[in-house]
């Protein structure tokens, strides 16, 4: 009767203990959709949301953001460096930012499922075509860069050419360590979220952020315009770490796609100093199966080449529009 009574006070503690950590989480939400808010359009597209920053003239250029990331990724300082000669299309990825899931199947907090990369680029190539963009320049980075590898396998009619920044596209051997395993986990993806959402602060934020970008420094005014807060909403943290952790299968796949199907010009950026998504197993292996692919390694550059080394990644786009004849 005693041990009875302790696990029902147990329970009903926990239970006290979630519903005060919801309410803190959803406050965090409010906050964070507040102090962020998109910073372009909201697109509708076969019935899902699509967030967009459009910006600029001359030849389409669409970006996508890697894991965890949004929009802001891009409107921190690129946007501005590259409107005066592209159109720039920035979107956010499903789930991330203010974009749906692809399908109301990846919404439940009870799923392990995740948009596979050429889900995703099914759903943002229909965007930019909704735009007018039917014959665009498409950078990726990091998730991102998987992204635009699927884009340009399964829709090269409207894609001009790929920029891949550091971005998976071979499997990798071994796992994604605990954070993914727990996190992308049917119960462990339900229940964390709202406690990371309710515990994040600024400075947990910016400790996270600043590995990604070693052993470059993280720039000045980044973590204050990025919005982190909103990638620790239980939504999409749930998204963000459910892609990663379904990522592999999908690159197997495509991988073995690459020398028969990839026809489009390809520039592959990669540091050597890149631990997140390691450059020989990755961008080598893809510039050896594209014969026409342009491979740039950048000594000493961690996994934020586009940060650490921007003209050489608009170098890279400029190419890419000369050789499609956009110039």
């Amino acid at each position: 009767m005693a041990f009875k009574l302790v696990a029902t006070l147990s329970l009903a503690a926990l239970a006290g203990c979630a519903v005060m950590t919801d309410r803190q989480s959803d406050g965090q939400v409010a906050q964070a959709e507040r102090d962020y808010p998109p910073e372009g359009q909201i697109l509708n597209v076969d019935g899902r949301n699509v967030h967009a920053v459009v910006a600029g003239t001359g030849p389409d250029l669409v970006l996508i953001h890697g894991a965890g990331g949004n929009a802001r990724e891009f409107t921190f300082q690129y946007l501005d460096r590259l409107k005066d000669r592209y159109r720039v299309i920035i979107f956010d990825r499903p789930g991330l930012g203010y974009t749906d899931r692809t399908s109301d199947a990846y919404d439940s907090a009870f799923t392990t499922q995740a948009e596979s990369p050429a889900e995703q680029a099914q759903l943002l190539q229909r965007a930019a075509v909704q735009l007018g963009a039917t014959n665009a320049i498409v950078l990726g980075h990091s998730y991102g860069g998987s992204v635009a590898l699927a884009w340009g396998l399964n829709h090269p009619e409207t894609t001009a050419g790929v920029v891949n920044v550091a971005g998976p596209s071979h499997p990798w051997p071994g796992g994604l360590g605990a954070y993914y395993t727990v996190n992308g986990s049917l119960l462990g993806g339900a229940i964390v979220p709202p406690v990371i959402s309710a515990l994040a602060t600024e400075d947990r934020i910016a400790e996270a952020i600043a590995p990604i970008f070693a052993p470059q420094p993280v720039p000045d005014g980044y973590i204050d315009h990025i919005g982190g807060a909103l990638t620790v909403r239980p939504d999409s943290f749930r998204a963000n770490t459910r892609q990663v952790n379904t990522l592999r299968p999908h690159i197997v796949a495509m991988a073995a796609r690459y020398v028969d199907e990839f026809t489009l010009p390809l520039e592959i950026i990669h540091g050597d100093a890149d631990t997140t998504v390691p450059l020989d197993i990755h961008s080598i292996p893809l510039s050896a199966a594209v014969p026409q692919a342009n491979l740039t390694v950048l000594e000493g550059v961690g996994h934020m080449p586009h940060h650490a080394r921007p003209e050489v990644v608009f170098d890279a786009i400029d190419r890419i529009a000369t050789q499609a004849g956009l110039r």
